[in-house]
């Protein structure tokens, strides 16, 4: 007897063989998930993803609270906090009080002081005369969605700011952001209002626990590393996945201070009592699927309680330098990275198809212009400096003249055109800053570490809830320029 298709235990695998691109996992580096044994993930902005402008919104108060208390003028309370004004791979410059979005070779491409974007001729005045050393004390990375709001209040401070006669201290305003906003998760100004309304600030993906159980049935091992200590991590699982969420863990680490936790040799302590009453006891080792929970520890402790070998655990993260890149750098651990913005990439990449390709058009014109100018420069002042007089020789110099001025002309054009276009483009993606992924032709920044250290990226956690446990992502072929034709 033939049997119908698709069977119920694998119509899951047929219908989503080519999931709809907001589902799907984007690979870099090719990566056969039959051969990871264990799989592990962080928690905030991973497995729990928030409400992004609902969480900026609650910091930002909680930050201007504590920084009028430290003597910053009332009025900050009454200034403008653009939400949508950050995106993660941004840079701060603490010196001169400016956001920066660079691309993958640190060249600044969209700069702001305040809300003010810098004009070409500021922005290469400040970051073009010598090389941007991002790792210096100068500047601050922006690589998480945690730390957006710190970016809004900044701004919106430096704006503020600006116009006193005296140039403000924006290292010192900075640093009093940044401490502010530490304090406010520290002293549960944050935390507090997240726990007493979990709706409304932490998106509950319904799909997540069945792409765990999927995981699970597969015979991969799981695990959670996370910088939230143990009764917020409980409370917020307990919402996630029910009152029982833990037996899906072989292994729960807490309060593990990463990127501390790739880079320090620091002890495990076992997490006893309630949430109200958290006692830490120094871990002789690690006791798996014993439901226990540990805080601290390293990632050689870890790995070693693992018992594979490190490229047959597969880690999920979103933040780039705390998870991915860490990862990456201290262990040969595969990296799978959250990215949440992925939707709205897509979304707006999608809507300007057309335009980019009609921006590919308008460079090719150019470039054919602009060579075509170069020849006829050459010719006339090849002309004029040959030692002839006659009307003829005048009036081979004057034709060339006219066809440089009517090509100068038409390169200018052109290069205006395809500023304009490029622009709209980018501002199809986001109103300040374009792309999370590019920055003008080139990978931005944060684009280019997702390609260096990321294995495969993708929106959320559920989306592996599309691929068979046993899935094959593999990467495209890498082309050089000279390959490209």
């Amino acid at each position: 007897m033939q049997l119908t298709l698709p069977l119920p235990e694998f119509a899951h695998f047929v219908s989503s063989a080519r999931p709809h691109k907001g589902r799907r996992i984007y690979c870099n580096r090719s990566l056969r998930l039959d051969q990871m044994e264990w799989i592990g993930f962080d928690m905030d902005y991973t497995l729990a993803v928030y409400h992004q402008e609902e969480m900026d919104r609650l910091s930002i108060n909680a930050t201007l609270e504590k920084m009028v208390a430290r003597g910053y003028p009332a009025s900050l309370k009454d200034a403008v906090y653009r939400t949508d004004f950050p995106i993660r791979g941004l840079l701060v410059d603490r010196h001169l009080g400016n956001v920066l979005k660079m691309d993958r070779y640190k060249y600044v491409k969209r700069a702001y002081h305040g809300l003010r974007e810098l004009s070409k001729d500021e922005r290469r005045e400040a970051y073009h005369r010598r090389r941007i050393e991002p790792a210096s004390d100068r500047y601050h990375w922006v690589d998480t969605l945690y730390g957006l709001s710190e970016v809004s209040v900044y701004a919106a401070v430096v704006e503020h700011l600006s116009g006193e006669s005296e140039t403000p201290d924006y290292d010192q305003i900075f640093a009093d952001v940044r401490d502010c906003i530490d304090q406010s998760h520290q002293d549960g100004s944050i935390l507090d209002h997240i726990e007493a309304d979990h709706p409304r600030y932490v998106w509950r993906d319904p799909r997540i626990a069945a792409a765990l159980d999927h995981l699970r049935d597969s015979g991969k091992r799981l695990f959670v590393v996370t910088n939230s200590h143990a009764p917020y991590t409980r409370r917020m699982m307990r919402y996630l996945l029910g009152e029982d969420w833990q037996w899906r863990f072989d292994l729960v680490i807490t309060a593990s201070k990463k990127p501390r936790f790739f880079t320090e040799e620091r002890p495990f302590h076992e997490v006893r009592g309630d949430d109200e009453d958290v006692e830490l006891v120094l871990a002789k080792s690690l006791e798996l699927g014993s439901k226990k929970i540990y805080a601290g520890g390293n990632v050689e402790t870890l790995q070693a309680a693992l018992g594979c070998d490190p490229d047959r655990v597969l880690y999920v993260g979103d933040h780039i330098f705390g998870d991915v890149l860490r990862a990456k750098k201290k262990t040969a651990w595969r990296t799978m990275m959250i990215i949440q913005e992925m939707g709205d990439e897509l979304h707006a990449h999608a809507a300007v198809e057309h335009s980019i390709a009609q921006l590919d058009m308008l460079s090719i014109q150019r470039r054919r212009l602009e060579n075509d100018l170069r020849i006829f420069q050459r010719r006339l002042r090849a002309l004029e400096e040959l030692d002839e007089e006659g009307a003829a020789h005048e009036a081979e110099i004057a034709r060339n003249k006219r066809e440089v001025g009517r090509l100068t002309r038409r390169v200018r054009s052109l290069r205006h055109e395809f500023d304009e276009l490029e622009n709209a483009i980018a501002h199809r993606f986001h109103p300040y800053w374009g792309s999370l992924f590019k920055a003008a032709g080139e990978s931005s920044s944060f684009g280019h570490q997702v390609e260096t250290y990321a294995d495969i990226y993708t929106s959320h956690v559920s989306n592996l809830l599309n691929y068979s446990a046993s899935h094959y992502f593999e990467s495209p072929r890498d082309l050089m320029p000279h390959e490209l034709g």
